[in-house]
């Protein structure tokens, strides 16, 4: 059987173009194919109720938290910075729920962008609302250029799995005005941007996580790095996945 991902959709703010219905979920189409070249079958998971979140974990292998809105900073003990975008109240109560079930189910676990903000919050840390806040951001991190060029350098941590993948310098996508401040007890920051801003995270005890601050999904289909990261993912997935 393969590996069966969960992505957790986003919700669009505006009317769709075929039912005229607001608040539709989805997911991102560069995600879902990125997940089915490298072997995984995605299952897209709207927003529901957190006390719902345990009738799912039997339908998944696997979890990718995406792109998206700000996480809600409540949920890290602040008030909105005046700085602060859209949030979904919603989706966040339900992705911190999931992230807590699966970390516990012991699945494999991906973040990409709002997802590592997520997990990292989720976990107990804590994030810059804006760049501004951050006294070391300095270079541009929501990047002019189209989403699937590269646009800065990260400097990634020798031995971690991630530079099992990527290497130690890869050149990577970038768009995000929000950051990890306080890192979460049980992650280790393992890439860093030039002006010390977080780039990864990894769990510090296993290899259950692996979260990136930039997109991949854009990228995997002509750098071979990004590729690497979702085949990692589907194969973490796999090899947590009860043996018949």
């Amino acid at each position: 059987m393969r590996p069966r991902i969960a992505l957790p959709a986003d919700t669009l703010d505006e009317a769709t173009n075929i039912i005229n219905e607001r608040n539709a979920a989805f997911a991102p189409r560069p995600v879902i194919e990125a997940i089915v070249k490298t072997g995984g079958l995605p299952v897209i998971l709207p927003s529901i109720d957190p006390a719902d979140v345990a009738d799912y974990l039997p339908l998944f292998d696997g979890v990718a938290f995406l792109g998206g809105f700000d996480v809600d900073p409540t949920f890290f003990g602040e008030e909105p910075h005046v700085r602060l975008g859209k949030t979904y109240r919603k989706r966040d109560l339900f992705e911190i729920e999931l992230l807590k079930q699966a970390v516990a189910a012991d699945k494999a676990i991906l973040g990409i962008c709002r997802g590592l903000q997520l997990i990292n919050v989720g976990l107990g840390g804590t994030l810059y609302q804006d760049l501004s806040e951050d006294p070391t951001a300095q270079i541009k991190h929501s990047q002019a250029a189209a989403g699937n060029q590269p646009s800065h350098h990260v400097t990634v941590t020798p031995g971690s799995t991630l530079a099992t993948l990527t290497g130690e310098r890869p050149y990577v996508n970038s768009r995000h005005h929000q950051a990890v401040n306080r890192v979460a007890p049980a992650l280790t920051v393992t890439a860093q941007a030039d002006d010390q801003v977080v780039e990864a995270l990894e769990s510090t005890a296993s290899d259950q996580i692996l979260a990136v601050q930039w997109h991949p999904e854009n990228m995997y289909k002509h750098h071979a790095e990004s590729r690497q990261i979702f085949q990692n993912f589907v194969d973490r997935v796999a090899a947590r996945m009860p043996r018949m």
